[in-house]
């Protein structure tokens, strides 16, 4: 018999796949977008010994505000007040621009929650390999250098919650040269 854990885990990942089951990642091969949601779970539970059903939900939830149309209301009824907190506080503000919304990023890292901080750091992982792997399509070598200087701000917020996952992502990091030309 499954634990009250491992089902709640699957309704989350229901949930986003329904929520995202029209989206498409931005890489060559517009692969579906919920397989970063169950990357970042992925990454949480088996890179960063992460168990706490509440930070995997989060994980597998944590895009669906900001890019679904999804409520917070909606995830709080369903998922419960803890889960819906980590998901806002990862949220972007979409009425923001681009720049001001990553400004936002570096400045609040530190002072999230805990489990915020591992879905973020999650995230910056999964983000650095996607686009070491399987950039967007459209994304110069030198956007993709500023993407990995803009992470490693934000993940400089976040140390301190997982020194597992800081390896890991210090280790993708290093490898940044590699989006060189040539």
């Amino acid at each position: 018999m499954m634990g009250m854990t491992t089902t709640v885990v699957l309704r989350a990942a229901m949930f986003a796949a329904e929520k995202h089951k029209n989206q498409r990642r931005k890489d060559a091969d517009a692969s579906p977008y919920i397989n970063h949601p169950i990357a970042l779970a992925h990454v949480l539970a088996n890179e960063g010994g992460v168990s706490d059903a509440e930070v995997l939900c989060a994980a597998l939830l944590h895009d669906t505000i900001e890019d679904t149309e999804t409520t917070a209301d909606e995830l709080r009824i369903t998922f419960g007040q803890t889960v819906a907190g980590i998901v806002l506080e990862i949220s972007d503000d979409k009425s923001l621009s681009k720049s001001e919304r990553k400004r936002l990023q570096i400045e609040h890292a530190a002072q999230a929650s805990p489990q915020a901080k591992l879905v973020k750091l999650a995230d910056k992982i999964c983000n650095l390999r996607d686009i070491l792997a399987s950039p967007p399509a459209d994304w110069s070598a030198e956007r993709k250098q500023a993407y990995f200087e803009w992470a490693a701000q934000v993940v400089s917020g976040l140390r301190g919650v997982n020194s597992d996952l800081e390896l890991v992502f210090d280790a993708l990091y290093a490898r940044r040269a590699e989006l060189l030309p040539g």
